[in-house]
């Protein structure tokens, strides 16, 4: 998988170099490209962006730096692969973990990291038009939630480790994300409950005695309760007013 990422804060992408992204990135199986949006620019000071039309407090970031970078990032990497355009925004559709389970699959990403009042709204409808090779580009708003950043640097280092922890070989034992929170196959709606490791008795608290028994179905249907308790307690959203499902 290739990663792009466009931005005008590069560093704030440094964190995607630790951990097991990291060494994914190392080991090649992921490919991670930061491209800086001013180096897109033509005037002596690299302005990326201007006034909003209208009036308005704030910035709003230029359309011909981005239509030049996204152009230049486009046409790097492979031309037979399709591309993904991600563009982080509150106004965008909400993050998930079908969506991350989705985008592992896909062999190129590209992030467009806006800051001040956003990216002009021309640039958007522009990338759909666009085409990697002889496909269209896939072009996608989204949101990691209801509050609002300050740039999307942020929620691209949360989507790109979401994304990158379910590409084949970045996680040495795959089976975990069966049990993951939202994980598709049965934990789509469901929280995971809770984990325990040694030692056995904790300032005064025990290790539920199901997980120390050996009796592998008992602690899959232990854990299963756990998560319905978890969810109808912590996110009843999700759980709504669905009966427990049977296991």
């Amino acid at each position: 998988m290739r990663i792009d990422v466009i931005t005008i804060f590069g560093e704030y992408l440094a964190p995607l170099r630790l951990s097991l992204v990291g060494r994914a990135i190392a080991d090649g199986l992921i490919d991670l490209e930061v491209h800086d949006l001013r180096d897109f620019t033509h005037d002596r000071h690299r302005t990326v962006d201007d006034a909003p039309y209208g009036g308005g407090p704030g910035m709003v970031m230029k359309p011909d730096p981005w239509g030049e970078a996204l152009r230049a990032v486009l046409l790097a990497g492979d031309p037979a692969d399709p591309v993904r355009i991600v563009v982080p925004t509150p106004s965008g559709q909400r993050f998930t973990q079908a969506m991350a389970t989705e985008w592992s699959a896909d062999p190129r990403l590209v992030f467009a990291c806006g800051r001040y009042e956003g990216i002009d709204g021309r640039v958007v409808p522009w990338a759909r038009t666009r085409r990697a090779g002889d496909r269209p580009v896939v072009v996608e708003e989204v949101s990691l939630g209801d509050y609002v950043l300050n740039g999307a640097e942020a929620a691209v280092l949360v989507m790109v480790e979401a994304v990158a922890r379910l590409v084949p070989g970045v996680i040495g034992n795959e089976a975990s994300h069966a049990d993951d929170s939202f994980a598709p196959g049965g934990m789509e709606r469901l929280l995971e409950g809770p984990v325990y490791t040694r030692p056995p008795v904790w300032e005064g608290m025990a290790v539920p005695e199901v997980l120390t028994s050996g009796d592998h179905a008992a602690v899959a249907r232990w854990r299963h309760e756990q998560a319905v308790t978890r969810t109808r307690q912590m996110r009843p959203d999700l759980w709504g007013d669905r009966d427990d499902p049977p296991r």
